[in-house]
C-alpha cells in the first residue's frame, strides 16, 4: 500500500502532490513496469484524503503516460526507461562582469534622439484613442505589406513633403530598414551582386551578406557612386543616398542621378535602391528631389524610415516599389504576415493624419537648425576654428570636421576620449585602404548633443589639439 505525508507544502493543491510522489516513485524505481496501483477508493482510505483527489492525479499520471488505465482492472505502473544520472557538471568559470558603458561628456557619435525631443503627450494620447476606437481593427491579421490606413497616411506625407505620387498599395512596412533589406534580397534572390557606396554604413553590407547576397563596394567621387566603378563591378543592384549621402554629406547632383538611371535602364534586372534615411531634415533651401520622383522606367525603390525622424527606437521603415516589383512582391512574398505590430501600426497612421508628424518635423527642423548653427558658430569663434575645417552641405544631421594636425586619428581619438568626447573617424567608414584626405576627418553627428553643452564640448575639443 503506498503511504505517503501530503502535509509538507501547503498552499499546493493536493492532487498535485501525490501526483509528485507517485511520479518519483516510478521515476526511481519503487514502483516497477507493470505494477498495479491501489484502487481510488482504497487510496483515498489510505491517505484520509477524498476519492476524487486520487482521480484527479491518477488522471494526470495516465495523460503523460506514467502510468495506464485498464478497463475493470485498474491503473498499472507504464515500462519506463530510467533516466541517466547526469555527470555533475565542472564548475563553471566567473564571467567577467561586463564593462560600464563610458560616460561621455559629448557623444557626436550618437545619432539618436534625445527624450526631450519626443512627442511623448500626443503619442501616449493617441495610443490610449487608438486602444479604445480601433479593438476590432488591432486584433486584425494585417496584410503583408502593412494596414491600410498606415500605407495611405505614408503616401499622403510622400506627396505633401516629397512631392512624390504613390499609390498606396506600392508601400510596403517592415520593422526597421534592415528587415527591408532582407525582403530585397529575397524578391531579387543571391545570384546578382549588390553594389554599396564606400565608404559607407558598414551595417547595410552587413545585413546584405548575412541574408546571402554578394555585395560590391563602390568608389565615391566628387558627386557620389560612379557609373564606371558599378560596370566594372559588375552590380545590378545599387543602394545609395543621393539627398545626403552618410559619412560624407555629398548630395548627388542631378547629371549623376540620370546617368545612374540610364545605366539601370540599359538592361534588364538593374535596379537602384534610393536610401532617403534622414530627408526631413535638410535644414537650408528646400528639399532635394528624390531619384524616384524622375524616374520613368520604373527601376528605383524608395525607402525611408521613422527611426531617424521621430525616435531610433521606433523601429518601423518603409519602401516604395515600383509597378513591376510590386507585382513580384506579392506573387513571392505575399504570403507573408505584417511584420509589424498592429498595435505600432495604427497608432503612427493616426500621429501623421492628424498632422503630428509634420508638426514634429517642423519643430524639430528648427530645432536641429538651431543647434547646428550654435555649434558651427561655437567651432568658428573658438581656438578649433583655426585648427579644424568644417565641411558640410547643409543637409542632416551631421557633417565633418577635418583637423589640422598630424596626430594620427587613433592618438586623436585617445585624446578625445580623454575628454569624454566620443568621435568616430571618417577612415573608419571604408571598405579597404582609406585615402589620405580622409585622414584627420571625423564625423560630427549633433542630433544628441543638448544644447547647453555644446561650448563646453568645442572647448575639450579645441584642448585636444594642444601640444
Amino acid at each position: 500500500m503506498l503511504t505517503y505525508s501530503l502535509d509538507d507544502r501547503p498552499g499546493e493543491a493536493l492532487y498535485a502532490r501525490l501526483y509528485d510522489r507517485v511520479k518519483a516513485d516510478i521515476l526511481a524505481g519503487r514502483l516497477t513496469a507493470g505494477e498495479r496501483l491501489p484502487s481510488k477508493r482504497a487510496l483515498a482510505a489510505q491517505l484520509s484524503i477524498s476519492t476524487m483527489t486520487v482521480e484527479a492525479a491518477y488522471g494526470q499520471l495516465a495523460d503523460e503516460g506514467y502510468i495506464q488505465p485498464r478497463p475493470r482492472s485498474g491503473y498499472f505502473v507504464s515500462p519506463i526507461a530510467a533516466p541517466l544520472s547526469p555527470a555533475p557538471a565542472p564548475p563553471e568559470p566567473e564571467a567577467p562582469a561586463a564593462p560600464a558603458a563610458p560616460a561621455w561628456f559629448a557623444d557626436f557619435a550618437e545619432s539618436a534622439a534625445v527624450a526631450e525631443d519626443f512627442p511623448f503627450s500626443v503619442w501616449a494620447k493617441i495610443y490610449r484613442e487608438t486602444l479604445a476606437s480601433r479593438a476590432e481593427a488591432l486584433l486584425t491579421r494585417a496584410p503583408a505589406a502593412g494596414v491600410p490606413e498606415l500605407r495611405q497616411a505614408i503616401a499622403g506625407h510622400l506627396w505633401s513633403f516629397r512631392g512624390l505620387s504613390v499609390s498606396p498599395d506600392q508601400i510596403v512596412i517592415g520593422p526597421g530598414a534592415e528587415y527591408l533589406y532582407s525582403l530585397l534580397v529575397r524578391l531579387f534572390g543571391t545570384k546578382g551582386i549588390f553594389g554599396l557606396e564606400d565608404p559607407g554604413y558598414d551595417k547595410i553590407g552587413k545585413v546584405y551578406a548575412a541574408c546571402g547576397a554578394k555585395c560590391a563596394w563602390l568608389p565615391l567621387d566628387e558627386s557620389g557612386v560612379q557609373p564606371a566603378a558599378i560596370r566594372r563591378r559588375r552590380a545590378a543592384i545599387v543602394h545609395i543616398s543621393p539627398s545626403h549621402h552618410f559619412p560624407t554629406g555629398i548630395i548627388m547632383p542631378v547629371s549623376r542621378r540620370y546617368e545612374l538611371l540610364a545605366w539601370a535602364g540599359e538592361a534588364p534586372g538593374r535596379y537602384l535602391i534610393e536610401d532617403d534615411y534622414d530627408s526631413e531634415f535638410r535644414l537650408t533651401g528646400r528639399p532635394i528631389p528624390t531619384l524616384f520622383g524622375i524616374d520613368t522606367g520604373g527601376r528605383v525603390i524608395y525607402l525611408n524610415t521613422f527611426s531617424r525622424s521621430l525616435a531610433a527606437t521606433v523601429r518601423l521603415s518603409y519602401m516604395v516599389l515600383p509597378p513591376a516589383l510590386l507585382r513580384d512582391f506579392r506573387d513571392r512574398l505575399g504570403f507573408f504576415s505584417s511584420a509589424v505590430s498592429n498595435f505600432e501600426q495604427y497608432p503612427l497612421a493616426e500621429f501623421i493624419r492628424q498632422g503630428h508628424f509634420e508638426k514634429h518635423i517642423n519643430r524639430m527642423r528648427t530645432k536641429y537648425r538651431k543647434r547646428r548653427s550654435r555649434l558651427l558658430t561655437a567651432i568658428r569663434q573658438s581656438p578649433l576654428g583655426k585648427k579644424a575645417q568644417i565641411i558640410e552641405a547643409g543637409s542632416g544631421l551631421h557633417f565633418l570636421l577635418r583637423f589640422l594636425t598630424v596626430r594620427s586619428d587613433d592618438a586623436l581619438v585617445e585624446r578625445f576620449r580623454r575628454q569624454e568626447l566620443n568621435l568616430v573617424p571618417l577612415a573608419r567608414y571604408y571598405h579597404g585602404q582609406p585615402p589620405l584626405s580622409a585622414a584627420h576627418t571625423f564625423l560630427i553627428n549633433y542630433a544628441a548633443i543638448k544644447s547647453g553643452i555644446i561650448e563646453e564640448a568645442v572647448r575639450r575639443l579645441a584642448a585636444c589639439l594642444k601640444p
